[in-house]
């Protein structure tokens, strides 16, 4: 049984996600493990360099976490043959730009979502990692949430009978950082200059989360809004905030299925997560979060009596059932990464290219052009 190694160059690990789920609970967890383990028994240790314009500072975080490499020069990384994978997880206005960088150099790509800031250079990545024959994966972490993976436990298992609709709650109260309480998010999040904009950013999960477990996007209504005009930035600047931060988007799914999923960073959580989703079908219904899924059976539904004139005696929560904990459900992320090296060295089977990630572009530029316009939109089929 060998050990391979396995070179790659990561970029934009010093932002939150970068940093968290992919550096941390991903490459330096699958370090830590002894690396991933082949069909054939081998096994692959990455060797990350990591990137980012201080160099200061990526070699802080390359110290703080083991890892013996960093540099500030992109250019030089991307030329070291030994080096075979390219990751990104900075800002989406630059990643088409970086993907390409690292196509042209011959990498294998890896990447955040959204992929690209428009569907043109979404699919022109796409078309070039096809025509060098390189591998390329974008990350879709929610089809590895415990609380989804469940809810395709139930589907396989034929629970819910004919599906047919589906509602999501996603959000949290974003701090508009003027009076005591900073921000979570960065401020480039609300500019529309910058590729803000929760409708770019959401639909793109949204669509593969729909094709994956509910039926694929056949069209789509969406209004969005920005509901806080002005915010404070990092230095404590106010700001125009000129990206929309909300968004109320109704899909009509193959098979039927109806889905509707509000996304809001101007929301108080007032529900069991911070996204959850209700499915019901004619024969059960189930709401899944980031974690938990609860269910009723038809034969366990309540028969409520609509009666405005008397307090509701049923607790409504009370009557659904935990599916339970039987499997331990590791990092979406970390498991993700797994399987992409697995398809670069051992070329095992891999679905989520540039071209599911062109898919995720393409739904959100037809939600904004469905709310300017003001109507349904059809979404076509891609093909490269």
């Amino acid at each position: 049984m060998a050990t391979r190694r396995l070179g790659i160059v990561m970029h934009g690990v010093t932002g939150r996600m970068g940093l968290n789920q992919h550096l941390v609970r991903s490459i330096v967890a699958i370090r830590a493990q002894g690396g991933v383990t082949l069909p054939n028994g081998d096994r692959v240790m990455p060797d990350p360099i990591l990137v980012g314009r201080n160099a200061e500072k990526v070699q802080a975080l390359a110290r703080e976490h083991g890892i013996a490499r960093a540099t500030a020069d992109l250019a030089g990384a991307l030329k070291n043959p030994d080096d075979t994978i390219f990751f990104d997880a900075a800002t989406t206005q630059a990643r088409a730009d970086l993907v390409t960088r690292a196509l042209e150099a011959g990498k294998h790509v890896y990447c955040e979502k959204p992929v690209a800031d428009s569907l043109d250079k979404a699919l022109a990545i796409a078309r070039l990692a096809k025509a060098k024959g390189l591998k390329n994966g974008v990350v879709q972490d929610k089809l590895f949430l415990p609380g989804l993976r469940k809810l395709r436990m139930l589907r396989e298992a034929g629970f819910f009978g004919r599906m047919f609709a589906v509602r999501g709650e996603f959000g949290y109260w974003v701090f508009e950082g003027d009076w005591g309480q900073p921000a979570q998010r960065p401020s480039w999040n609300y500019k529309t200059a910058e590729g803000g904009g929760i409708i770019l950013d959401m639909l793109c999960h949204w669509r593969y989360v729909l094709d994956n477990l509910f039926g694929a996007v056949k069209s789509v209504s969406c209004l969005g809004a920005t509901h806080i005009p002005s915010r404070v930035d990092e230095a404590g600047k106010t700001y125009p905030a000129d990206a929309d931060d909300a968004a109320y988007a109704t899909f009509q799914l193959e098979g039927g299925v109806i889905a509707h999923i509000n996304s809001s960073w101007a929301v108080r959580v007032r529900r069991d997560d911070l996204v959850t989703f209700h499915v019901d079908g004619t024969h059960g219904s189930a709401v899944a979060g980031l974690t938990r899924c609860f269910t009723q059976h038809r034969v366990n539904t309540p028969r409520p009596v609509w009666n405005p004139d008397v307090p509701q005696t049923i607790d409504f929560f009370e009557q659904w059932e935990e599916v339970p904990e039987n499997f331990t459900y590791e990092n979406g992320f970390k498991i993700q990464w797994e399987d992409f090296i697995r398809h670069v060295v051992a070329d095992t089977p891999w679905k989520n290219d540039l071209l599911e990630g062109a898919k995720g572009v393409q739904l959100a530029e037809l939600g904004l052009k469905s709310w300017a316009e003001r109507r349904w939109i059809d979404v076509p089929e891609l093909k490269i």
